[in-house]
Protein backbone atom coordinates (compact mmCIF):
# COMPACT_ATOMS: atom_id res chain seq x y z
CA UNK A 1 0.00 0.00 0.00
CA UNK A 2 1.02 3.63 -0.42
CA UNK A 3 0.78 6.18 2.36
CA UNK A 4 0.08 9.84 1.72
CA UNK A 5 3.13 11.98 0.99
CA UNK A 6 2.22 14.26 3.90
CA UNK A 7 3.04 11.40 6.29
CA UNK A 8 6.59 11.30 4.96
CA UNK A 9 7.09 14.88 6.21
CA UNK A 10 6.40 13.90 9.81
CA UNK A 11 9.28 12.99 12.12
CA UNK A 12 8.65 10.36 14.81
CA UNK A 13 6.74 12.04 17.63
CA UNK A 14 9.23 12.89 20.37
CA UNK A 15 7.25 11.58 23.32
CA UNK A 16 6.29 8.38 21.52
CA UNK A 17 10.01 7.81 20.93
CA UNK A 18 10.74 8.43 24.61
CA UNK A 19 8.04 5.93 25.60
CA UNK A 20 9.53 3.39 23.20
CA UNK A 21 13.03 3.76 24.63
CA UNK A 22 11.71 3.46 28.18
CA UNK A 23 9.80 0.29 27.28
CA UNK A 24 12.89 -1.24 25.67
CA UNK A 25 15.04 -0.45 28.71
CA UNK A 26 12.48 -1.85 31.14
CA UNK A 27 12.16 -4.97 29.03
CA UNK A 28 15.85 -5.65 29.65
CA UNK A 29 15.26 -5.25 33.38
CA UNK A 30 16.48 -1.68 33.86
CA UNK A 31 15.17 0.39 36.76
CA UNK A 32 14.34 3.49 34.74
CA UNK A 33 13.94 6.91 36.30
CA UNK A 34 12.15 8.99 33.72
CA UNK A 35 12.38 12.76 33.64
CA UNK A 36 11.14 12.55 30.06
CA UNK A 37 7.41 13.13 29.67
CA UNK A 38 5.46 15.87 31.43
CA UNK A 39 2.70 13.62 32.74
CA UNK A 40 1.75 14.52 36.33
CA UNK A 41 2.24 11.71 38.83
CA UNK A 42 -0.12 13.37 41.31
CA UNK A 43 -3.74 12.10 41.48
CA UNK A 44 -6.76 13.88 40.11
CA UNK A 45 -8.56 15.60 43.03
CA UNK A 46 -11.26 13.46 44.60
CA UNK A 47 -14.14 15.90 44.09
CA UNK A 48 -13.50 15.84 40.33
CA UNK A 49 -13.55 12.04 40.28
CA UNK A 50 -16.77 12.09 42.30
CA UNK A 51 -18.35 14.47 39.81
CA UNK A 52 -17.40 12.18 36.92
CA UNK A 53 -18.72 9.10 38.71
CA UNK A 54 -22.05 10.72 39.44
CA UNK A 55 -22.37 12.08 35.91
CA UNK A 56 -21.41 8.77 34.29
CA UNK A 57 -24.28 7.07 36.15
CA UNK A 58 -26.72 9.55 34.64
CA UNK A 59 -28.11 8.04 31.40
CA UNK A 60 -28.57 11.56 30.11
CA UNK A 61 -24.80 11.84 29.60
CA UNK A 62 -24.58 8.71 27.44
CA UNK A 63 -25.78 10.13 24.13
CA UNK A 64 -23.95 12.29 21.64
CA UNK A 65 -22.74 15.50 23.28
CA UNK A 66 -23.09 18.93 21.75
CA UNK A 67 -20.45 19.80 19.18
CA UNK A 68 -19.90 23.12 20.89
CA UNK A 69 -19.88 21.80 24.45
CA UNK A 70 -22.36 21.95 27.30
CA UNK A 71 -23.51 25.54 27.97
CA UNK A 72 -22.79 25.01 31.67
CA UNK A 73 -19.20 23.97 30.92
CA UNK A 74 -18.63 26.95 28.65
CA UNK A 75 -20.07 29.20 31.34
CA UNK A 76 -17.75 27.63 33.91
CA UNK A 77 -14.84 28.50 31.61
CA UNK A 78 -15.96 32.10 31.25
CA UNK A 79 -16.41 32.36 35.02
CA UNK A 80 -12.92 31.00 35.61
CA UNK A 81 -11.46 33.45 33.08
CA UNK A 82 -13.21 36.37 34.75
CA UNK A 83 -11.98 35.36 38.20
CA UNK A 84 -8.46 34.44 37.15
CA UNK A 85 -7.60 37.03 34.50
CA UNK A 86 -10.33 39.66 34.70
CA UNK A 87 -11.27 38.82 31.10
CA UNK A 88 -14.93 38.79 30.04
CA UNK A 89 -15.80 36.15 27.43
CA UNK A 90 -19.02 35.36 25.60
CA UNK A 91 -19.73 31.70 26.41
CA UNK A 92 -21.51 31.18 23.09
CA UNK A 93 -19.26 33.03 20.65
CA UNK A 94 -15.81 33.10 22.22
CA UNK A 95 -15.32 29.67 23.83
CA UNK A 96 -14.94 26.22 22.27
CA UNK A 97 -14.29 23.08 24.38
CA UNK A 98 -11.68 20.68 23.00
CA UNK A 99 -10.82 17.00 23.35
CA UNK A 100 -7.69 18.09 25.18
CA UNK A 101 -5.87 21.23 24.03
CA UNK A 102 -3.54 19.16 21.83
CA UNK A 103 -6.48 18.33 19.57
CA UNK A 104 -7.26 21.98 19.00
CA UNK A 105 -3.61 22.96 18.61
CA UNK A 106 -3.12 20.28 15.97
CA UNK A 107 -6.25 21.21 14.02
CA UNK A 108 -5.91 25.01 14.14
CA UNK A 109 -3.70 25.14 11.00
CA UNK A 110 -6.40 23.33 9.01
CA UNK A 111 -8.62 26.36 9.59
CA UNK A 112 -5.98 29.08 9.19
CA UNK A 113 -3.05 27.90 7.05
CA UNK A 114 -3.49 27.15 3.35
CA UNK A 115 -0.80 25.36 1.31
CA UNK A 116 2.05 27.79 0.72
CA UNK A 117 1.16 29.93 3.72
CA UNK A 118 3.37 30.09 6.80
CA UNK A 119 2.99 29.49 10.53
CA UNK A 120 5.52 31.25 12.78
CA UNK A 121 6.61 28.72 15.40
CA UNK A 122 8.87 29.04 18.46
CA UNK A 123 12.12 27.06 18.32
CA UNK A 124 12.39 25.22 20.64
CA UNK A 125 8.68 24.60 21.06
CA UNK A 126 5.96 22.02 21.49
CA UNK A 127 6.31 19.76 18.40
CA UNK A 128 2.58 19.78 17.58
CA UNK A 129 2.71 23.39 16.38
CA UNK A 130 4.92 22.22 13.54
CA UNK A 131 3.36 18.85 12.77
CA UNK A 132 -0.14 20.30 12.64
CA UNK A 133 1.08 22.91 10.15
CA UNK A 134 2.85 20.36 7.97
CA UNK A 135 -0.18 18.08 7.76
CA UNK A 136 -2.33 21.07 6.82
CA UNK A 137 0.03 21.65 3.88
CA UNK A 138 1.51 24.81 5.32
CA UNK A 139 5.10 25.94 5.64
CA UNK A 140 6.95 26.55 8.89
CA UNK A 141 9.18 29.46 9.86
CA UNK A 142 11.03 28.86 13.12
CA UNK A 143 11.52 31.75 15.53
CA UNK A 144 14.70 31.03 17.55
CA UNK A 145 14.36 31.29 21.33
CA UNK A 146 17.73 31.93 22.95
CA UNK A 147 18.82 32.55 26.51
CA UNK A 148 20.09 36.09 25.79
CA UNK A 149 16.52 37.14 24.94
CA UNK A 150 14.93 35.26 27.84
CA UNK A 151 13.74 32.61 25.37
CA UNK A 152 11.37 35.04 23.64
CA UNK A 153 11.22 35.56 19.86
CA UNK A 154 12.66 38.57 18.08
CA UNK A 155 9.66 39.69 16.03
CA UNK A 156 11.72 42.18 14.04
CA UNK A 157 14.06 39.42 12.83
CA UNK A 158 11.29 37.70 10.86
CA UNK A 159 11.99 38.38 7.16
CA UNK A 160 9.43 40.56 5.38
CA UNK A 161 8.96 37.96 2.63
CA UNK A 162 8.06 35.39 5.30
CA UNK A 163 5.62 37.75 7.00
CA UNK A 164 3.83 38.33 3.70
CA UNK A 165 2.94 34.63 3.57
CA UNK A 166 2.30 34.17 7.31
CA UNK A 167 -1.14 33.71 8.85
CA UNK A 168 -0.48 32.38 12.37
CA UNK A 169 2.03 33.02 15.14
CA UNK A 170 2.36 30.49 17.98
CA UNK A 171 3.47 31.49 21.48
CA UNK A 172 3.64 29.45 24.70
CA UNK A 173 4.29 30.93 28.16
CA UNK A 174 5.14 29.59 30.67
CA UNK A 175 7.09 27.71 28.06
CA UNK A 176 7.45 24.07 27.20
CA UNK A 177 10.31 23.18 27.02
CA UNK A 178 12.32 26.22 28.16
CA UNK A 179 10.16 27.05 31.23
CA UNK A 180 10.57 30.74 30.34
CA UNK A 181 7.96 33.22 31.57
CA UNK A 182 6.85 36.63 30.30
CA UNK A 183 5.03 39.69 31.57
CA UNK A 184 1.97 41.41 30.16
CA UNK A 185 4.15 43.92 28.31
CA UNK A 186 5.55 41.14 26.14
CA UNK A 187 2.04 40.13 25.13
CA UNK A 188 1.25 43.77 24.35
CA UNK A 189 4.14 43.83 21.87
CA UNK A 190 3.05 40.50 20.41
CA UNK A 191 -0.54 41.66 19.92
CA UNK A 192 0.59 44.91 18.28
CA UNK A 193 2.84 42.95 15.92
CA UNK A 194 0.15 40.45 14.97
CA UNK A 195 -2.44 43.16 14.37
CA UNK A 196 0.03 45.08 12.20
CA UNK A 197 0.71 42.01 10.05
CA UNK A 198 -2.79 40.48 10.02
CA UNK A 199 -1.72 37.38 11.97
CA UNK A 200 -3.72 35.14 14.28
CA UNK A 201 -1.86 34.99 17.58
CA UNK A 202 -2.32 31.49 19.03
CA UNK A 203 -1.18 31.26 22.65
CA UNK A 204 -0.77 27.87 24.29
CA UNK A 205 -1.41 28.62 27.97
CA UNK A 206 -1.29 25.09 29.40
CA UNK A 207 1.04 26.04 32.28
CA UNK A 208 -0.29 29.39 33.51
CA UNK A 209 -1.42 27.91 36.82
CA UNK A 210 1.89 26.22 37.67
CA UNK A 211 3.98 29.19 38.80
CA UNK A 212 6.39 29.91 41.63
CA UNK A 213 7.99 32.60 43.78
CA UNK A 214 5.02 34.95 43.58
CA UNK A 215 4.94 35.10 39.79
CA UNK A 216 1.42 35.17 38.32
CA UNK A 217 1.23 34.31 34.62
CA UNK A 218 -0.84 36.68 32.47
CA UNK A 219 -3.28 35.78 29.72
CA UNK A 220 -2.72 37.22 26.28
CA UNK A 221 -6.45 38.06 26.28
CA UNK A 222 -5.85 40.65 29.02
CA UNK A 223 -4.19 42.87 26.42
CA UNK A 224 -6.17 45.60 24.69
CA UNK A 225 -6.90 44.54 21.12
CA UNK A 226 -6.20 40.86 21.72
CA UNK A 227 -9.83 39.86 21.20
CA UNK A 228 -9.47 41.05 17.59
CA UNK A 229 -6.53 38.79 16.74
CA UNK A 230 -5.78 36.20 19.43
CA UNK A 231 -6.95 32.87 20.77
CA UNK A 232 -5.72 31.07 23.86
CA UNK A 233 -5.62 27.34 24.52
CA UNK A 234 -6.13 25.99 28.03
CA UNK A 235 -6.30 22.51 29.47
CA UNK A 236 -7.28 20.83 32.70
CA UNK A 237 -4.40 18.38 32.24
CA UNK A 238 -1.58 20.03 34.17
CA UNK A 239 -3.64 22.30 36.41
CA UNK A 240 -5.75 19.51 37.91
CA UNK A 241 -3.65 16.41 37.09
CA UNK A 242 -6.10 15.28 34.40
CA UNK A 243 -3.85 14.43 31.44
CA UNK A 244 -5.73 11.24 30.61
CA UNK A 245 -9.16 12.87 30.75
CA UNK A 246 -8.65 14.97 27.58
CA UNK A 247 -10.58 18.10 28.48
CA UNK A 248 -9.50 21.53 27.30
CA UNK A 249 -10.71 24.58 25.41
CA UNK A 250 -9.79 27.46 23.14
CA UNK A 251 -11.17 30.96 23.61
CA UNK A 252 -10.72 34.40 22.14
CA UNK A 253 -11.45 36.21 18.88
CA UNK A 254 -14.98 35.47 17.66
CA UNK A 255 -14.03 34.95 14.01
CA UNK A 256 -11.34 32.46 14.95
CA UNK A 257 -13.61 30.53 17.32
CA UNK A 258 -16.30 30.33 14.65
CA UNK A 259 -13.83 28.83 12.18
CA UNK A 260 -12.66 26.29 14.75
CA UNK A 261 -16.26 25.35 15.53
CA UNK A 262 -17.00 24.74 11.85
CA UNK A 263 -13.90 22.59 11.56
CA UNK A 264 -14.65 20.53 14.67
CA UNK A 265 -18.20 19.70 13.63
CA UNK A 266 -16.62 17.80 10.75
CA UNK A 267 -13.96 16.06 12.84
CA UNK A 268 -15.40 14.85 16.14
CA UNK A 269 -18.63 14.70 18.13
CA UNK A 270 -17.55 16.64 21.18
CA UNK A 271 -16.53 15.69 24.71
CA UNK A 272 -18.41 13.07 26.76
CA UNK A 273 -20.87 15.08 28.87
CA UNK A 274 -19.77 13.36 32.07
CA UNK A 275 -16.24 14.63 31.48
CA UNK A 276 -17.57 18.13 30.96
CA UNK A 277 -19.41 17.94 34.28
CA UNK A 278 -16.13 16.88 35.86
CA UNK A 279 -14.54 19.89 34.20
CA UNK A 280 -17.12 22.14 35.81
CA UNK A 281 -16.26 20.59 39.20
CA UNK A 282 -12.58 21.30 38.54
CA UNK A 283 -13.10 24.95 37.62
CA UNK A 284 -15.76 25.76 40.21
CA UNK A 285 -14.75 23.46 43.06
CA UNK A 286 -12.19 23.91 45.86
CA UNK A 287 -8.86 25.20 44.59
CA UNK A 288 -6.70 24.34 47.60
CA UNK A 289 -5.45 21.25 45.78
CA UNK A 290 -3.88 23.48 43.13
CA UNK A 291 -1.84 25.30 45.76
CA UNK A 292 -0.68 21.92 47.09
CA UNK A 293 0.27 20.80 43.60
CA UNK A 294 2.26 23.97 42.94
CA UNK A 295 4.06 23.64 46.29
CA UNK A 296 5.01 20.07 45.40
CA UNK A 297 6.44 21.11 42.04
CA UNK A 298 8.34 24.01 43.60
CA UNK A 299 9.91 21.63 46.11
CA UNK A 300 10.95 19.32 43.28
CA UNK A 301 12.25 22.24 41.24
CA UNK A 302 14.46 23.28 44.14
CA UNK A 303 15.68 19.74 44.79
CA UNK A 304 16.72 19.31 41.18
CA UNK A 305 18.23 22.78 40.77
CA UNK A 306 20.27 22.38 43.96
CA UNK A 307 21.41 18.91 42.92
CA UNK A 308 22.50 20.06 39.47
CA UNK A 309 24.27 23.09 40.93
CA UNK A 310 26.28 20.81 43.22
CA UNK A 311 27.52 19.05 40.06
CA UNK A 312 28.53 22.29 38.38
CA UNK A 313 25.41 22.58 36.19
CA UNK A 314 23.81 25.91 37.06
CA UNK A 315 20.14 26.33 36.19
CA UNK A 316 18.17 29.43 37.13
CA UNK A 317 15.07 28.18 38.99
CA UNK A 318 12.16 28.81 36.62
CA UNK A 319 9.11 30.83 37.64
CA UNK A 320 6.69 28.53 35.86
CA UNK A 321 5.94 25.19 34.16
CA UNK A 322 6.84 21.67 35.28
CA UNK A 323 10.21 21.53 33.53
CA UNK A 324 13.86 22.46 33.83
CA UNK A 325 15.72 23.42 30.64
CA UNK A 326 19.22 22.20 31.43
CA UNK A 327 22.45 22.90 29.51
CA UNK A 328 24.39 19.73 28.70
CA UNK A 329 27.92 19.25 30.07
CA UNK A 330 30.85 20.31 27.93
CA UNK A 331 31.72 17.74 25.28
CA UNK A 332 28.14 16.56 24.83
CA UNK A 333 25.35 17.33 22.39
CA UNK A 334 21.70 17.08 23.36
CA UNK A 335 21.43 13.64 21.75
CA UNK A 336 24.71 12.29 23.09
CA UNK A 337 23.94 13.37 26.67
CA UNK A 338 20.46 11.85 26.45
CA UNK A 339 21.92 8.55 25.22
CA UNK A 340 24.71 8.67 27.81
CA UNK A 341 22.26 9.04 30.71
CA UNK A 342 20.07 6.19 29.49
CA UNK A 343 22.98 3.84 28.86
CA UNK A 344 25.00 4.65 31.96
CA UNK A 345 22.48 5.33 34.75
CA UNK A 346 19.04 4.36 33.36
CA UNK A 347 17.81 7.97 33.37
CA UNK A 348 15.54 9.32 30.66
CA UNK A 349 15.49 13.00 29.70
CA UNK A 350 14.16 14.70 26.57
CA UNK A 351 16.80 15.96 24.11
CA UNK A 352 16.52 19.64 23.35
CA UNK A 353 16.71 19.04 19.61
CA UNK A 354 13.40 17.16 19.83
CA UNK A 355 11.81 20.60 20.20
CA UNK A 356 13.69 22.26 17.34
CA UNK A 357 17.25 22.90 16.17
CA UNK A 358 17.77 25.80 18.59
CA UNK A 359 17.26 23.29 21.38
CA UNK A 360 20.76 21.96 20.73
CA UNK A 361 22.90 22.11 23.85
CA UNK A 362 19.98 21.49 26.24
CA UNK A 363 17.91 18.65 27.65
CA UNK A 364 14.54 18.92 29.35
CA UNK A 365 13.93 17.47 32.80
CA UNK A 366 10.30 17.00 33.86
CA UNK A 367 9.32 17.37 37.52
CA UNK A 368 6.52 14.80 37.27
CA UNK A 369 7.97 12.03 39.37
CA UNK A 370 7.84 11.26 43.07
CA UNK A 371 10.26 13.12 45.33
CA UNK A 372 12.15 10.00 46.34
CA UNK A 373 12.66 8.98 42.70
CA UNK A 374 13.80 12.49 41.85
CA UNK A 375 16.31 12.39 44.70
CA UNK A 376 17.56 9.00 43.53
CA UNK A 377 17.88 10.40 40.03
CA UNK A 378 20.03 13.24 41.33
CA UNK A 379 22.33 10.76 43.06
CA UNK A 380 22.66 8.71 39.87
CA UNK A 381 23.52 11.86 37.96
CA UNK A 382 26.10 12.80 40.55
CA UNK A 383 27.88 9.52 39.93
CA UNK A 384 28.49 10.24 36.24
CA UNK A 385 28.41 14.03 35.86
CA UNK A 386 30.76 15.22 38.61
Amino acid sequence: MRTARRIDKLPPYLFAEIDRKVAEARARGADIISFGVGDPDLPTPGHIIDALTEAARDPGTHRYPSYTGMPSFREAITGWYADRFGVTLDADAEVQPLVGSKEGIFHLPVAFVDPGQVALIPDPGYPVYETGTLLAGGDVHLMPLVADRGFTPDFEAIPSEVLERSTVMWLNYPSNPTSATVDKEFFERAVQFCRAHDLLLAHDAAYTEITFDGYVAPSVLEVEGAMDCAVEFHSLSKTYNMTGWRVGWVCGATQAIEAIKRLKTNIDSGIFDALQRAGIAALQGPQEVLAETVARYQHRRDLLCDGLKSMGIVVEPPRGSIYLWVPVPEGHTSESFTTFLLDEVDIVVAPGTGYGPTGEGFVRFSLTLADERLEEGVERLRGVVT
